[in-house]
Parts: C-alpha cells; structure tokens; sequence
C-alpha cells in the first residue's frame, strides 16, 4: 500500500482543521478551535462560506482556548430528526467540556445555504458508556467517525499506551441524541487495533471515512503521552480496516519524491475512486499552531 502526496493547499481564515467529509461539490471541514463549519469547494479547495454553529466570547485571536474549546475532532454524514440529511460533529470527550456535539442539517440539492439548520447535541451520557469500556485510566478521546447503512463508527485515539479502539454503535440506537434526555444505553460493539509506531510512539487514529463498505481511516504520531496536551509530530499514515478480520493496513503518507510527511494529518475523504483499489483522497491538517492545510493524495493498496 502506498500514500503519496500530489499537492497541497494553505487554508487561510481556517483554524486548527480537524475533519472533512465531501458531499456532493461541497467539502465540509471543522476545526477544534473555531466556531464554524467551513465549506470548501471540493474540486477547487476554494472557500464559499461558513456556518456558525454556536456563539462564543472566547474567539477573538481567531482560535478558541484550549482549555474551553469544544473540541470538534469528528464529522459524519448522517440522517436526522425528520429524516433530514446532514453532518454529526462530536466533542473528542476527553473533557467535560468537550462532551457536545451538533448536527447540522444540509439543504436539499437546489436549495439556498439559508435552509441549513444547527441542533446541539448533549454527548455526555453516550460517552460515559464509551467511557467505561476502555480500561482503567485511560482517557476517552474521539478522534473520528464514520456511518454505514446501519451502524455508527466512533474512533478513540489511545495515547499514552493501550489499543486503538473502534466502537461500532446502531444508528436507530441513536435517536436519543436528538431528544431532550437520556433513553439508556445504546448496544454497543467494540473493535481494538494495534497502529504503526514511529520512534517508539504509537500512531492513533485521526480521521475516517466509509466509502462503499470500505473504512479508510488516517492515523498520525505525536510524542506525547497525553490526550490534552500536544507532542512533537513524527508522521502521519493513511490505511485500511478490514472490520470483518479486525485487522488494519497502513501506508505512511510521504511526497511524490519519497520523502515523509511530517504533518499531523486530522481528517479523510474519498474525492474519486481512479480504478480499483486506486483512490483520490482530501486530507486535512493541523500544526497545533493554529495553521491548517488540504493534501490531495493517492492511495494505492496494491
């Protein structure tokens, strides 16, 4: 398997990227730092809007704090109250702070950018369930989701030792979240992976996506031992789950020249699939410095 690097683009105006999902023209990007979902055309990269998802005092350096920023580090796209279609964005959950979400409700093909709509979304009660799975002192820290046809896909990035976990959730469980209270424990199923490691730290998931029945997921390194606080970035990978065989396959992203990337990489999307096994993908990334870029890359699994 290989991922290469065909170019990349400076997102300017545009915080601390933490996940993308293509639909349609439109790419969707959210930031863990910012109080929008920003809108991307999919083919050129160029801005054409913003949505405000909640208000906030605390954004007037262009990047919320760290210690009271929601942390959006998840999107997916999903079905709503209504039967609406539009995006699931989660906290990472790895403060109480960072337990809500929002689900944005996309317009139907044809209407105005005025028809979308934001519900905030209490995540508290669903991640202490997810809480409780892991073991004994470590840290709940969503890193990605995907959805199938039935199933909700929520991605814990490990650090600090411990597997990576996949916890696989039925979307007609989820009803409650849209509900002003808490109708019990949702069934749950749980995956765990061991991820590639660079200088001896372990790569923890960042970013996925389901494209026909095929989980594609990025996975980056940082040395640190800390789900809150940042490390020093060592690399990104990009691979694919076989949820059936529980096993995962990665490629470390690099340039067209060989060259690794050493970008944290937060978020993935399918743009084309070229041939079979031959895949055209939007990646997002993050300096930790309030600086984001777009990657287009290749993925080849053969």
């Amino acid at each position: 398997m290989t991922a290469t690097i065909l170019s990349e683009t400076v997102l300017p105006q545009l915080p601390s990227a933490s996940g993308v999902e293509v639909i349609g023209p439109t790419a969707y990007v959210i930031s863990d730092d910012a109080p929008f979902l920003y809108m991307l055309d999919a083919a050129t990269l160029a801005p054409t809007g913003q949505v405000q998802l909640f208000e906030t005092a605390d954004f007037g350096t262009g990047r919320i704090p760290k210690a009271s920023k929601p942390d959006l580090e998840s999107m997916a796209a999903i079905t709503g109250p209504g039967g609406a279609a539009g995006l699931l964005l989660c906290g990472s959950g790895s403060r109480t702070n960072r337990e809500i979400g929002y689900f944005v409700g996309l317009p139907t093909a044809g209407a105005s950018g005025a028809a979308r709509f934001v519900q905030r979304l209490g995540l508290a009660p669903l991640y202490s369930q997810l809480r409780a799975q892991l073991p004994p002192g470590t840290t709940l820290n969503i890193e990605a989701a995907a959805t199938s046809a039935t199933e909700l896909l929520l991605l814990q990035r490990t650090v600090g030792g411990g597997p990576a976990v996949l916890f696989m959730l039925p979307l007609e469980a989820l009803t409650h979240l849209f509900e002003p209270r808490w109708a019990g424990p949702a069934p749950l199923r749980m995956l765990a992976f061991e991820l590639p490691k660079l200088q001896g730290y372990a790569a923890g998931f960042s970013g996925a996506t389901l494209v026909d029945g095929k989980l594609f997921v990025t996975a980056s390194v940082e040395a640190t031992a800390d789900a809150v606080a940042d490390g020093a970035v060592l690399g990104s990978f990009v691979g694919v789950v076989d949820m059936n065989a529980q096993k995962a396959s990665f490629a470390r992203l690099a340039w067209a020249d060989g060259r690794a990337y050493l970008g944290k990489v937060e978020g993935l999307a399918v743009r084309r699939t070229l041939a079979p096994g031959h895949f055209e993908l939007l990646l997002v990334t993050d300096d930790d410095q309030g600086g984001s870029t777009a990657l287009v890359a290749e993925l080849t699994e053969s």
